[in-house]
């Protein structure tokens, strides 16, 4: 038995929640890849996390209008060298701003311009990843109109973590083996000592990116892949990865009149603001499955993280979020500030989304872990 699977279900979580699910998951399988989504009525983890476990349609998802969906999304069965050379750029450079920006602050290389782009394009990109990359289209939490689809879509690609199918594919797998053997990122990976929580800390916060493996679209992401609308962003990523990196410096450049303005725009706006959100997001693969809060039954070690809730717009709140993974609101306790939930509660009012899961009572309390069950 491997150290992951050998890691025993949390406290609350029983072995009839484990059988419910799995039943749940093949009855999702043979439903198709909207229902394993998360609609309808849900009973257990595995269910409501959107993995599509549907080889069938994947199958056929894979061919959109006689082209293969694909290419051009970064899918496939392994990561090719160039990916892996351009990955490890787009992730150091960022991190070594991120890293001189305290002295390159201190030096007075810092402009309220620079701050105001710095948070809007994080606000942006970061609800782009929440509430379009994860809340909608893994888990199917809500149902937007064509428009805003489009741009949570665009949203999320500007954060520079990946083509929105690949980026979904790899976080519904997450869902199907959380914490469990096939976790493209569990924590728990290589046992639960010391020496082997700090090497699978390390692999779920950012080594699992460079696994040459890569998680089949086809399978766990067919709806996507039959989606022109995903596909077209997903083929756009390279373009959007230079709007999200040139857009900051641009306008500081503009605003300013500058180039001194283009070039601190640039450092704060597009690199110091990339790998903040980066490391933010990979923090709830990590952080959130090794300590936290656990108020509610999950099949896994996810927890709350009260000090990581503003920057990541609310995903810190991860317990809630893997013990009801379709809920539209990961912060559904008193005091827990989920601004992801709050823009998708105002696109429902005015009339953008709809059919939005938001939490009920009696489903709150029936996942509550009780005194009983510790």
């Amino acid at each position: 038995m491997t150290p992951a699977a050998a890691i025993q279900a949390p406290t609350g979580a029983t072995q009839a929640d484990e059988q419910a699910t799995d039943q749940a998951v093949q009855h999702a399988g043979e439903q198709g890849a909207a229902q394993a989504a998360g609609h309808g009525t849900v009973q257990g983890d595995e269910q409501e996390a959107g993995h599509g476990t549907v080889r069938a349609a994947g199958q056929v998802a894979g061919q959109v209008g006689g082209f293969d969906a694909e290419k051009g999304t970064l899918g496939g069965e392994q990561k090719g060298v160039w990916e892996q050379v351009a990955l490890a750029l787009f992730i150091g450079i960022p991190f070594l701003a991120l890293l001189a920006a305290v002295p390159v602050a201190w030096g007075g290389f810092l402009g309220w311009r620079d701050v105001v782009l710095a948070v809007v394009f994080y606000t942006l990109s970061g609800h782009g990843i929440s509430i379009g990359f994860h809340r909608y289209f893994t888990h199917k939490s809500f149902k937007p109109n064509r428009p805003l689809k489009y741009a949570l879509a665009i949203a999320g690609s500007l954060a520079i973590e990946g083509p929105v199918v690949r980026w979904v594919a790899d976080h519904r797998k997450h869902h199907k083996f959380s914490d469990r053997d096939g976790d493209p990122h569990s924590p728990w990976k290589y046992g639960t000592n010391l020496k082997a929580l700090t090497k699978g800390f390390l692999h779920a916060h950012i080594g699992w990116l460079f696994d040459s493996e890569q998680t089949p679209a086809r399978q766990y992401a067919p709806d996507l892949l039959k989606d022109r609308d995903v596909v077209r962003v997903s083929k756009l990523f390279p373009a959007l990865v230079l709007f999200s990196l040139l857009a900051p410096a641009i306008i500081g450049g503009l605003w300013s009149w500058s180039i001194e303005g283009a070039l601190t725009a640039f450092f704060w706006a597009s690199l110091v603001r990339i790998a903040l959100l980066h490391h933010v997001t990979w923090s709830i693969n990590s952080i959130c499955h090794t300590i936290g809060a656990r108020p509610f039954k999950s099949r896994d070690k996810s927890g709350n993280v009260w000090w990581l809730a503003i920057l990541s717009q609310g995903e810190s709140w991860h317990n809630l979020h893997h013990s009801d993974p379709t809920c539209a609101r990961h912060g559904v306790l008193r005091g827990q500030l989920d601004t992801s939930a709050r823009c998708i509660w105002l696109f429902e009012r005015w009339g953008w989304v709809s059919d939005v899961r938001w939490p009920v009572k009696e489903r709150l309390e029936a996942r509550r872990v009780r005194a009983a069950d510790v």
